[in-house]
This record gives structure tokens, C-alpha cells and sequence, in this order.
């Protein structure tokens, strides 16, 4: 196992692709700790990210979700699961550059089925189907910008998709 060289595998994709699950998994099998920036967001700021976004608006939340994930990625040489709309930032994705990142396409039917129509995400509250669409249309080049490996998660469950991811790195990079 490397030591000190930054992440061994981050994370991109839309909300539903598994990111979370499937990164818990992946640093499962590794034998490396996981870093999910929502989850860091929600342990610095003290509240769910859906509840920071009405509270405190998206422009707030990126800022915090930059400094955030500078952090995971700058001080972290486990598995990093990033939030899905990270990749937005241009910084962030100057952060990406040269790290084993693997976005998990997700498509729509799936995604919508994994969030559900009720679930609590900020982005997706009004029309789910055509938000994450539209959210897709914006991000999707930005993802495959940033990623090294693209594994479809479609017709796979988490442990395949894990498997897909372990299966996809560099040798060197774990």
C-alpha cells in the first residue's frame, strides 16, 4: 500500500450513483479509510447538506463543500467519495488532475430509483427525472473531464460495481 501520496480512488458521479456505498465498499477492500465529502460537509456545519441548502443557499454550501474537499483531497490517501455537483468547481477539478478518479455513470432509471422521488436531495426536490437530466447535461463532460476510469453502474449492484472500480485502478495507484 502506498503511504502519504493522496487518495488511492476518488469518487465522482451524479447523486444515485453509489458513490457513497459503493466507496465504503471499495475502502472495505482495501484496507483504507474513507472520506465522503457530504458526510464531512454535515459533521463540520452540524446539519444535513438538504437542510444547509434551504438554510444557507447553494453559493454557501459550495464554499464550505471547496474547502472541504481540498481538505479530503490534499490530506487523505484512502478512498475519497465526492459530492456530485464538486466537480463544478474549477479549483476542484485542478485538485483531480493526476489522481485516480473514476466516475460512476449512472443511468437515468437507476439513479432515480437509488435517490427516490422523496429522498432529500436539494437539487433534485422539484421534477426529480428532469433536474437530474439537466444536471447531467451540465456536469457529465465535467466528470468525464476529471476521471481517469469510467465504470457504468447500470444493472449492477454495489458490490459489482466495487469490483468494476478495484478491477479499473492502476495497480500503481493502490
Amino acid at each position: 500500500m502506498r503511504a502519504g501520496s493522496g487518495p488511492v480512488v476518488v469518487l465522482v458521479g451524479p447523486p444515485g450513483a453509489g458513490k457513497s456505498t459503493v466507496g465504503a465498499l471499495v475502502a472495505r477492500r482495501l484496507g483504507v479509510g474513507l472520506r465522503d465529502t457530504d458526510a464531512d460537509i454535515e459533521a463540520a456545519v452540524g446539519r444535513p447538506v438538504a437542510e444547509i441548502f434551504v438554510q444557507e443557499g447553494e453559493e454557501w454550501f459550495r464554499e464550505v463543500e471547496r474547502r472541504v474537499v481540498r481538505a479530503a483531497l490534499t490530506g487523505h490517501d484512502g478512498v475519497v467519495s465526492l459530492g456530485g455537483g464538486a466537480v463544478m468547481d474549477p479549483d476542484t477539478r485542478g485538485l483531480l488532475a493526476g489522481l485516480p478518479v473514476v466516475f460512476l455513470d449512472v443511468p437515468l432509471a437507476d439513479a432515480v430509483r437509488r435517490v427516490g422521488l422523496d429522498a432529500p436531495r436539494p437539487l433534485l426536490a422539484v421534477n426529480p427525472r428532469q433536474q437530474w437530466r439537466m444536471l447531467m447535461e451540465r456536469r457529465r463532460p465535467l466528470y468525464e473531464e476529471v476521471a481517469r476510469v469510467v465504470v457504468d453502474t447500470g444493472g449492477r449492484d454495489p458490490q459489482q460495481t466495487a469490483q468494476a472500480v478495484l478491477d479499473a485502478l492502476d495497480p500503481k495507484d493502490t
